[in-house]
């Protein structure tokens, strides 16, 4: 019986004390989801928390839009589908093997409308005022240096785009919408919205029409 106790508490236990292991670690450093474990990141409750950033992006044929830390395009093929057939998507990632899944993932929908780029954000390589739409989906704890990301991105926007950010728990990169404002605050970037709770939100960050 002690022995059966002890194998369900390491069942229960081990991933926990992975979580926080992995949570400590990228408070430290820059830890993307490796390639390898991209195939788990589709499965329902990353579905579930993908529509409702699509719905909040009010998309239609012919935005432009970057998808910025892109994955293996899971988003990506959905909003090029949104805003074709004048639309474009720009997805980014700073690992070729994440551009390389998400290009055979838009090639199997039969989706030309994508452009990719294979560059970590902040680096300076993105287009100027190009972009209506740009997407951070669970990535933005994952960019070493966040305040420069946001300027870049906050440059590649049109005036008056915005830049749609979404954090949810228990990916161990997850920051909190406090220090988000206080990143958007340093990027010059303004609060247009925000939708859900602790646990999974979405906030809508505009490009000053100014700037």
């Amino acid at each position: 019986m002690l022995i059966l106790v002890l194998i369900i508490l390491t069942i229960i236990l081990a991933p926990i004390a992975v979580w926080f292991t992995w949570r400590l670690i990228s408070e430290r450093t820059s830890l993307p989801c490796p390639t390898s474990l991209a195939g788990l990141l589709q499965n329902p409750f990353t579905s579930s928390y993908h529509s409702r950033v699509l719905s909040s992006l009010g998309l239609s044929p012919g935005l432009h839009v970057l998808d910025a830390g892109c994955g293996p395009g899971l988003l990506t093929t959905a909003i090029a589908a949104a805003v074709s057939p004048r639309g474009r998507v720009l997805a980014v990632d700073v690992q070729p093997g994440m551009i390389s899944r998400a290009r055979a993932r838009a090639e199997k929908a039969g989706l030309s409308n994508i452009d990719y780029l294979v560059a970590p954000l902040g680096a300076g390589r993105l287009p100027a005022s190009l972009f209506d739409r740009a997407v951070l989906v669970t990535v933005l704890g994952e960019i070493p240096n966040k305040v420069a990301a946001l300027k870049e991105i906050r440059t590649s926007l049109k005036p008056g785009g915005f830049l749609s950010i979404t954090e949810v728990l228990p990916d161990p990169h997850y920051q909190s919408l406090r220090k988000i404002l206080v990143l958007a605050q340093q990027a010059n970037l303004r609060l247009r919205n925000k939708t859900g709770n602790i646990f999974a939100f979405t906030v809508n960050l505009e490009r000053p029409v100014a700037l």
